[in-house]
């Protein structure tokens, strides 16, 4: 049986001009910014016109770890969304913007797939509306007035040694990790040993997403501690001036882009967080301003559970006041399989034992959303090859859970094979059974919030970090830090730091290698394991297979 990929679906899209998916929301044509006839920015003058509304229902599509397999998450929040305005329902999409680190490496593009997809694709895919690189721009600007500074006198007194502020790249390249600048003389500053770190990454990007308007924008770009003084006492980012001239790059990019799926219905794609090393959630602006427009806003948050949805709730809802009304946690039969031990090449026939040995994964991720008051939904994203009692063997583990699994086949059918999936959801999202909850409280000590997250969603022993670290998260409470919450930087791929340790571990450790203040954007970044805020490219990078056809259309894109 052979399908059409993703990318021929995409590119035979009926799309309607941008105006009217804007129409549906109720954003007249002055307040879009067209960036071509198929996408556009949202002005803040409207954003600030609809302050008043109600606000709509807000879902969180999560999913398990992620397995080589396949899980679906993006397909789902897009398939769910379509099938909530087929049943009737005024309902809008918020996802990330794409990387191109990603979109060129391994993990491949974040538009959905199937017949749930978001257009134009290959737009937001690759360079899309430009907001990526404003903030690479906006980011690096500061990095060069910071050398500059230090070259020009350094009246500040910023100790060479002590540059918290790093470069970045929208591009996975190792080679940058670990650089040394300003080599080649005199002329060309003090030389100093740095690094690179990936756009999304960045705590501009962080700000970005966080930020409710310009004005907010611009405080905490000027919030960003850059570097420090001999006595240890912090540089901020307003005292080398250069939040100004940041937020004027980043003007534009601060609008939420405004697109379509490929039945036509609204989506909101802002912002682009990783949720393994950064937040993992779209822009607070963006959902803010959906809510506001639609009766149910359809959100996701990176990765797993126990990332994007941890940081979702304990981050974002906590800095933006928003509380999810369900959870809908994605599992698919082939991941269920690779959990309970099967490999990649033997997930087609059949395996009911197999998907029961693989469902504690599912199991825990259901107990942690709960943990946080949140009525919790599985959407069983469905695949061709996925028998009846594989699906059953899922649902009535979920059962078991005090949950219901609904198997959904929007990939193949669209909106149409999420119907189901989006009455329940509706219904539960209706029925006020949320009594959200973030996991712990602002006051309580770093290293405590530290190991709440570590114990009670990893289900890790003990978190392990040396005295230096937590010295200096001593320190940031000192100096008036205690109260932010934690940003976990780990593997998505598993509960614990060691990628190969599927399923729901207990009995393992928490190592703490690195800590980073993001004063900005109000998160500690806690850096565990072998994770990298800069990715390498794997052995055969999905570069080598893109390129364009004789027509000068896209290919190997996916």
């Amino acid at each position: 049986m052979s399908f059409k990929t993703d990318i021929e679906i995409a590119r035979e899209a009926k799309k309607r001009p941008i105006q009217e998916i804007g129409e549906k929301l109720g954003i007249s044509s002055d307040h879009l910014l067209p960036y071509g006839h198929d996408k556009a920015k949202v002005s803040q003058e409207f954003i600030n016109s609809v302050q008043g509304n109600r606000n709509g229902k807000l879902i969180l599509v999560t999913a398990i770890n992620p397995t080589p397999a396949g899980e679906g998450k993006t397909t789902t929040t897009v398939g769910l969304g379509d099938a909530l305005n087929r049943i009737g329902k005024k309902a809008a999409i918020c996802i990330r913007e794409a990387s191109l680190g990603p979109c060129f490496g391994m993990k491949g593009g974040a538009a959905g797939g199937g017949y749930a997809q978001v257009v134009p694709m290959e737009e937001m895919n690759l360079h899309f509306t430009g907001d990526f690189h404003a903030i690479t721009s906006a980011h690096n600007l500061l990095s060069a007035m910071i050398d500059n500074h230090i070259y020009w006198g350094n009246e500040l007194e910023i100790d060479e040694r002590r540059v918290a502020w790093r470069r970045v790249l929208d591009m996975n390249d190792r080679a940058l990790r670990d650089t040394v600048t300003s080599l080649g003389g005199v002329a060309n500053g003090f030389p100093r040993q740095t690094g690179f770190d990936i756009t999304v990454a960045s705590e501009v990007m962080a700000i970005l997403c966080l930020s409710n308007d310009l004005a907010d924008l611009q405080s905490r770009l000027g919030d960003i501690i850059v570097a420090y003084r001999r006595d240890r006492s912090p540089i901020y980012c307003r005292d080398i001036e250069a939040d100004g001239a940041m937020t004027v790059l980043l003007k534009d990019a601060m609008q939420p882009n405004l697109v379509q799926t490929l039945e036509n219905n609204p989506a909101f794609v802002h912002g682009g967080p990783f949720a393994n090393i950064a937040h993992g959630c779209n822009s607070v602006i963006a959902t803010k301003t959906a809510l506001k427009l639609a009766d149910y806003v359809v959100t996701e948050a990176g990765f797993g559970a126990d990332l994007g949805a941890e940081k979702f709730m304990n981050i974002k809802c906590r800095k933006a006041g928003l509380a999810p009304d369900v959870v809908v946690l994605v599992a698919t039969v082939r991941a269920m399989k690779m959990n309970g031990g099967v490999l990649k090449k033997d997930l087609g026939p059949e395996n009911v034992e197999a998907v029961i040995e693989g469902c504690p994964n599912l199991g825990r991720h259901i107990g942690n959303m709960k943990s946080f008051g949140v009525p919790v939904v599985v959407a069983i994203n469905h695949f061709v090859t996925d028998t009846d009692a594989e699906v059953q063997a899922i649902q009535e583990y979920v059962v078991s859970q005090g949950a219901e699994a609904i198997l959904s086949r929007h990939w193949e059918l669209g909106s149409e094979g999420a119907e189901y999936l989006a009455e329940r959801v509706a219904e539960i999202a209706d029925s006020g059974a949320s009594q959200f909850a973030p996991l712990y409280r602002d006051e309580l000590p770093l290293f405590e919030k530290i190991e709440r997250i570590a114990k009670s969603i990893y289900r890790a022993d003990e978190v392990i970090a040396d005295k230096k670290i937590r010295a200096q998260l001593r320190e940031w409470e000192d100096a008036g830090y205690g109260h932010l919450p934690i940003c976990v930087a780990k593997t998505q791929y598993s509960f614990s730091t060691d990628p190969e340790l599927r399923g729901a571990p207990t009995g393992h450790t928490l190592p703490v290698r690195e800590v980073r203040l993001s004063a900005g954007a109000g998160f500690v970044v806690v850096i565990c394991g072998d994770i990298m805020t800069m990715p390498g490219l794997p052995r055969t990078p999905a570069a080598k297979s893109i390129g364009l056809n004789d027509a000068g259309d896209v290919v190997g894109l996916f």
